[in-house]
């Protein structure tokens, strides 16, 4: 009989959920719903860098995609899941009670924007991510070693600490913070209650300092040094954690009616989307993973001989068995990829789409469909324009800080900047810039990956901009002086996710198995310019010196 594996990606803006055939991995079905809440842009202030998404937002969303499924699988496929597994946005924490219930989802914090989950691109920590670096590096022991030195503002103490000092009446009702994706495993298996929680080793290690050298996570001390509001709340955290390859535990009864699959069948711990999109590239030591979507994730293992010692500096964590269990994980990225060429785009459509809501010279029908031309686009002719401008051409350097710099070295102060511009710079002209820029931050962080010993030698690129366009892989490929695989999955998370199922159902014995059968092929294959390449070497350094020059970094290295 068929056995089945049931991924399920949550990220920024939708929930997805992939099907697939576990002996085969043929990517059966697949469904998004995106979240209507945040569709309507509630609950955040992007002009504070507020960024939040309500708890009802995800449940909602995963009855309606598992259900939706279920129309366009084949016959019966529900009662053959064999196992479930989510991978999660993050760092994307919540607030809870002591009775495990997530605030927001009591009647008096239901449109409290400090009791929802508090997105992974939410900035208004950067103050207080500040005092953890700084008190790791005055501590007896940098509790940051293994997390690139810097803490960002994107993590879970910064995070939990902001809205503590925030909000007073959030600060009394809660109990201690849980990750998104921990969170989605233990509500399935009616494990969300403090005696009960189990969280898994990618989120705790990589965003919330978990170190099996310290016996879990960092002392109350070092937590009560940077604010007493942070006193025991570590305490109240599961200090054991475990790698995604395991089960949280059997699907509730009641989760398994609405959703409609049978009772019992194993969830997994959960984890962050790149590390399972990564599991899906076959990721191996050697190889970088890079999910391109509206920011970069930068995954990469390594076994234990390789890393040795070794503290990576300036990236997102190095965490045993974060990614594939038996290695070493290790995590870097961009906090703007697709949202920097979006912002642009949103720019130029600015004055044509106000001109447009105040015609009357059009009924509001064919508004509306202008307007979503422009949207599905923009972008698309912009790249067809850009393409036709070679490299080294358009005399303008930019900055890819649009929303702080993740890594190399965490600072989300830090913004974009650009410079060149003349009277004939057109959109092309500054749209491949920005692309530049995009490439060249990455570059940044592969070079920082290979100072730091840890080798890269080829890049699998997942996501949807690697599907979109060729003119944005290319200069990737020129830029980084690499080839650059594309995988053939449109939903390479969830098929990660779709292989730690097929684990934790018992089809595999381990990952290194289910991935033999189930990770995605490569669909493309891009290959550098050698002429482009030497041009982008000598722009890579412009974008060095102009990071240099705005980050007030008198090395001239913008990394």
């Amino acid at each position: 009989m068929t056995s089945y594996a049931l991924g399920l990606d949550y990220g920024s803006d939708s929930v997805r959920a992939l099907l697939v055939d576990a002996h085969t991995g043929a990517e059966v079905a697949t469904n998004v719903v995106y979240y209507p809440r945040w569709k309507k842009g509630l609950y955040c202030v992007p002009a504070k860098d507020q960024f939040r998404q309500h708890p009802l937002d995800y449940l909602e969303s995963l009855e309606a995609v598992v259900r939706g499924l279920w129309a366009k699988a084949p016959a019966g496929a529900a009662t053959q899941v064999v196992g479930i597994s989510f991978d999660t946005t993050g760092s994307t924490p919540v607030a809870v009670d002591a009775e495990g219930v997530a605030l927001a989802l009591k009647p008096e914090f239901a449109d409290n924007p400090n009791a929802m989950f508090v997105l992974w691109k939410d900035h208004t920590a950067i103050r207080e991510a500040q005092e953890i670096t700084a008190a790791a590096n005055k501590a007896p022991v940098n509790y940051l070693k293994y997390e690139g030195g810097i803490y960002s503002s994107e993590w879970f103490w910064a995070k939990a600490l902001h809205v503590l000092r925030e909000d007073a009446a959030v600060r009394a009702a809660t109990y201690y913070w849980v990750e998104h994706c921990d969170w989605m495993s233990a509500v399935l298996t009616d494990t969300t209650h403090p005696t009960r929680l189990r969280m898994g080793r990618c989120a705790t290690g990589h965003k919330v300092m978990w170190h099996e050298s310290w016996g879990g996570y960092p002392p109350n001390e070092f937590f009560v040094g940077i604010d007493p509001l942070l006193d025991g709340l570590r305490d109240r955290l599961p200090k054991e954690t475990f790698a995604s390859d395991q089960a949280v535990g059997p699907l509730t009864a009641a989760w398994a009616d609405k959703l409609g699959l049978p009772t019992g069948i194993p969830v997994g711990f959960s984890a962050f989307d790149c590390h399972m999109g990564a599991v899906a590239a076959n990721v191996k030591p050697g190889v970088l993973t890079k999910i391109m979507g509206t920011s970069t994730c930068d995954i990469t293992v390594a076994s234990y001989a390789d890393i040795g010692e070794k503290c990576i500096r300036g990236i997102c964590g190095q965490v045993d068995g974060s990614v594939m269990p038996g290695m070493v994980g290790l995590e870097a990225g961009q906090s703007a990829f697709g949202d920097l060429y979006a912002w642009f785009r949103n720019v130029l459509m600015w004055p044509a789409i106000n001109v447009l809501q105040q015609s009357t010279a059009v009924d509001d029908t064919t508004k509306a469909t202008l307007i979503q031309d422009l949207e599905d686009n923009t972008l698309r002719m912009l790249g067809d324009a850009a393409s036709k401008i070679p490299a080294g051409e358009t005399g303008i350097t930019a900055l890819d800080w649009v929303n702080g710099r993740r890594t190399p070295d965490a600072d989300q102060t830090l913004s974009m900047a650009i410079t060149g511009l003349k009277m004939g710079s057109q959109a092309p002209h500054i749209f491949r810039a920005l692309v530049e820029a995009t490439a060249f931050g990455a570059r940044a962080i592969i070079e920082r990956f290979k100072s730091e010993g840890v080798a890269i030698d080829s890049v699998v690129v997942i996501g949807g901009i690697s599907k979109k366009s060729d003119f944005v892989m290319q200069v990737c490929a020129d830029v980084w002086n690499c080839p650059i695989d594309v995988l053939e999955s449109e939903q390479s998370c969830a098929l990660g996710a779709a292989i730690f199922a097929a684990t934790v159902g018992g089809v595999y014995p381990d990952v290194a198995s289910a991935q033999k059968a189930m990770a995605s092929p490569v669909c493309k294959t891009y290959q550098p310019d050698a002429a482009n390449a030497k041009i982008y070497a000598s722009l890579y350094q412009k974008y060095q010196q102009l990071g240099a020059f705005v980050s007030g970094n008198a090395s001239g290295d913008a990394s």
